[in-house]
């Protein structure tokens, strides 16, 4: 080991570990998990494109109800103290209720779950890319992220403006591709974080 300058410099050196991931990522299986949901129910409907509405009401609710318990259960992943958790908190919260209205009101219009699925997605979106904008420094895989949130706001918005003229089949479809690429995204990041999470201890610290 080459010492620079005296007990000084290294004792200055040696204080200077690899820093944990920021709180707001979460456990990265629980993003894993979150994304591996959002495929399936995205497959569940694009193979069943023909599935009633009630069926599909109840199936998102499942959905976001799972995405945002995940989403909280995130909040207890990291370790840096002082990092505000508040956007993990909100997107949980928000589908949450997305996923109760959903469930317990399966009555739903399609044009009131239209526009349910629409508010969660535009949330969702703008919670992600804020949160990758402050990761970006911390984790490799940032743009999965910011192309996921950019992905959600963008789909919610087509879905509050072109929806109510399309037939529930194409929603269908709609939604389903939305969901299996946000998934894609979702697991993108899961696996850039538990890089970042597994490999950040074992970097030597910088002597400087």
């Amino acid at each position: 080991m080459c010492l620079l300058g005296g007990g000084h410099e290294k004792e200055e050196g040696m204080t200077q570990p690899q820093a944990a991931l920021p709180a707001e990522t979460g456990h990265w299986w629980a993003l894993a998990i979150r994304g591996g949901i959002a495929i399936l129910f995205g497959l569940a409907a694009l193979l069943r494109p023909g599935i009633a509405l009630e069926a599909l009401i109840l199936l998102f609710g499942a959905y976001a109800l799972v995405d945002g318990v995940f989403s909280i259960v995130g909040l207890f992943g990291g370790t840096r103290g002082g990092t505000p958790r508040w956007l993990l908190f909100i997107e949980g919260v928000v589908s949450i209720l997305a996923g109760l209205i959903a469930l317990f009101l399966p009555g739903l219009t399609a044009i009131l779950l239209l526009y349910l699925i629409a508010a969660w997605a535009i949330v969702t979106g703008i919670s992600e890319i804020a949160m990758a904008i402050r990761l970006r420094k911390e984790i490799s895989g940032e743009w999965a992220l910011i192309v996921g949130g950019a992905f959600s706001v963008l789909f919610g918005v087509i879905l509050a403006v072109v929806g109510p003229v399309v037939g529930l089949i194409s929603l269908i479809w709609l939604i389903g591709f939305y969901a299996v690429a946000f998934g894609v995204l979702m697991l993108v990041t899961a696996f850039s974080v538990r890089g970042g999470d597994s490999g950040g201890p074992s970097r030597p610290s910088r002597v400087v």
